[in-house]
């Protein structure tokens, strides 16, 4: 069924009178008049009881207004939803974070996308490692990853999105636990909490980038499967562990001390990271939403 016809129905339905229906769809009177009967014979009813007086809904016709009404609606959702998924106010965006130190970013950002876009399903999943996490962005499992990496692809576009620094973790029983910043050299003696050393892994490659330059191997104690299980080992006197200021942030341990260390090193800023050739507009809405974010309200 034409879906204008049943907007002219509507219109005559509302008026009860073809003139004032005509003047409102911007048409001539005949042509509404032969619509309607055009849909009449469709429908094998009719519609409206007319004579040169007025103009009334038949039975039948108080019947079709409930569901020619929602049929306009929903063409009109669905225009809307086209729409809406071309501006980039309606769609979905899978977002990868890996990290303790992301938390608090992902969860701001994904609480100002449901107050402000709406119409932007956000799909969160949480990583161990940023290395992996970048395969299943190139792959195309992801939209938006949030991570640290040495090297970004040629087809990755990147955005530093909080600047971080390094911190050595220790038991608060540790000879240097009062210590208000250290060089790794003090800690040459001591056995290490690392991360698994995967390709690009950025805390095990600073370590051993420190230790090198400070004339001293690391000795690894333990490996721990992320960094919440590192950290529940340096409060057990395990070992120490070269983290990250923004999760020294997000860690409420009493018995684990984070001091910052002097030495300089390449940087371990937060970035979030997108296929470059990624045309999906609501991605570009949750990006902008990205930008906006207060830095003191995600790294405090």
């Amino acid at each position: 069924m034409d879906v204008a016809y049943l907007r002219a129905f509507l219109a005559v339905a509302d008026e009860l009178h073809f003139g004032r229906a005509a003047a409102r769809l911007d048409m001539a009177q005949p042509a509404l008049s032969r619509i309607i009967k055009q849909l009449e014979r469709n429908l094998g009813t009719s519609l409206f009881v007319r004579n040169t007086r007025s103009v009334r809904l038949t039975v039948s016709g108080q019947a079709l207004i409930g569901p020619a009404t929602e049929v306009l609606q929903a063409v009109q959702r669905a225009g809307d939803a086209v729409r809406g998924a071309d501006d980039g106010d309606i769609g979905v965006v899978r977002i990868a974070f890996a990290g303790v130190s992301t938390h608090r970013l992902v969860a701001r950002l994904a609480r100002e996308v449901r107050s402000r876009r709406p119409g932007i399903a956000l799909e969160l999943s949480s990583q161990n490692f940023a290395q992996p996490s970048m395969a299943k962005l190139l792959s195309g499992e992801t939209d938006i990853n949030f991570g640290r990496w040495d090297v970004i692809p040629a087809e990755v576009s990147a955005l530093v999105v909080m600047t971080d620094s390094l911190v050595v973790a220790v038991p608060d029983t540790h000879r240097i636990a009062a210590a208000r910043q250290i060089s790794i050299a003090a800690l040459a003696d001591d056995n290490f909490i690392s991360l698994p050393q995967l390709e690009g892994s950025v805390l095990p490659d600073r370590l051993r980038r420190l230790a090198r330059d400070a004339g001293f191997v690391a000795t690894i104690g333990q490996i721990a499967p992320d960094t919440q299980t590192a950290l529940a080992l340096v409060s057990a006197e395990v070992g120490a562990h070269l983290t990250l200021a923004s999760v020294a942030r997000n860690t409420s341990d009493p018995q684990v001390v984070f001091i910052p260390i002097t030495e300089s090193v390449p940087d371990v800023d937060l970035r979030a990271a997108w296929r470059t050739d990624d045309t999906n507009p609501a991605l570009q809405t949750v990006l902008d939403e990205l930008t906006r974010l207060d830095p003191a309200v995600v790294t405090s």
